[in-house]
């Protein structure tokens, strides 16, 4: 399977309260064109459930609050056309990874 990458894609992460961390993903405002959600086994794989929204620097972004683990996750164009973040962890055939 060849992998097709987000370009400008980033990952931020932050420390909360307790073990959490907040988890950042952002892609360009244009970039893919239409609506993109970030789903994984911290969301069911649920597209929309995590929709990444516009902001004021031209970047969309969505935060998750994860525990400590391991999660795999991919972006989900409007398009149905599934997009890996060469920023993560680990990218594999079912997708990317982030360790927490």
């Amino acid at each position: 399977m060849r992998h097709r990458f987000v370009e400008d894609a980033m990952i931020k992460r932050s420390k909360l309260f307790g073990n959490k961390t907040r988890v950042t993903f952002s892609l360009p405002a244009d970039e893919p064109a239409g609506r993109v959600s970030v789903v994984g086994d911290f969301n069911d794989w649920e597209p929309g459930r995590h929709e990444l929204q516009a902001r004021r620097n031209g970047t969309r972004t969505v935060s998750v609050p994860l525990d400590p683990g391991h999660y795999k996750f991919r972006y989900l164009a409007s398009d149905g056309v599934w997009l890996d973040d060469e920023q993560a962890d680990v990218v594999g055939p079912n997708g990317s990874e982030i360790r927490l």
